[in-house]
């Protein structure tokens, strides 16, 4: 399915960015719904296009995958009312699967992402032994040619300084018990988002991935 992101999208968030107020935001209303339409399309695309790899992707719905442009400013310093992206969650939550994929789009700062991000300390703690258990192959996963094609290895943001309690200081798998998230990020050009074949080309990406969104969601499958 041939679909991008149109350029008056990212015109429409670049200019969010520099108006993030909601006298502007009401101005700019059709010009919100029109770049909020042409995402859910790409989303559309892109679902079908993940369905040749993961058939549970295609029970996702592209409108409600997206999220929410209005921002949570309660008990945040910066009160701007806008997000000045467009986001999108496919696959998490559905059934007992925890892993899935993310797509963020932002001119200039773009990405494609998966796995599990933050997950709350149960479900981490069982990732970790899952981890422990495998170690041999959740390494090959992530030696995959294909995974090292697209990403630099799991992000390490977000990790401890020592080895969780309940695990050996000397396992071998040491480095990856002490993430806290279990992603990827893949960052994505303005140009590769306006590219007609985007969905296609972004669904090899994901597909990169799945390996390692299947070993996260084992323990609880």
């Amino acid at each position: 399915m041939s679909v991008k992101i149109e350029s008056t999208t990212l015109s429409f968030l670049r200019n969010l960015t520099k108006n993030n107020n909601r006298d502007w935001f009401a101005e700019n209303k059709e010009k919100y719904i029109s770049a909020q339409e042409n995402v859910i399309s790409f989303v559309e695309g892109l679902i079908e296009e993940m369905g040749e790899f993961d058939e549970e992707i295609l029970k996702t719905d592209a409108k409600k995958s997206v999220f929410r442009i209005y921002r949570d400013v309660r008990f945040s310093k910066d009160k701007s009312p806008y997000k000045t992206n467009f986001g999108a969650g496919l696959g998490m939550g559905r059934g007992n699967k925890i892993s899935g994929y993310y797509l963020h789009i932002e001119p200039g700062k773009s990405f494609l992402a998966g796995g599990v991000y933050q997950p709350e300390p149960s479900v981490l703690k069982e990732i970790r032994k899952e981890i422990s258990m495998n170690g041999a192959e959740f390494v090959e996963i992530l030696e995959q040619k294909e995974f090292r094609n697209n990403f630099r290895g799991l992000s390490v943001e977000s990790k401890l300084k020592r080895v969780p309690t309940g695990f050996e200081k000397d396992n071998p798998m040491a480095e990856y018990l002490k993430l806290k998230s279990f992603i990827v990020v893949h960052p994505v050009s303005d140009e590769a988002l306006m590219n007609k074949d985007a969905a296609k080309n972004f669904a090899k990406i994901y597909q990169s991935i799945k390996p390692l969104n299947d070993f996260l969601s084992a323990p609880f499958m």
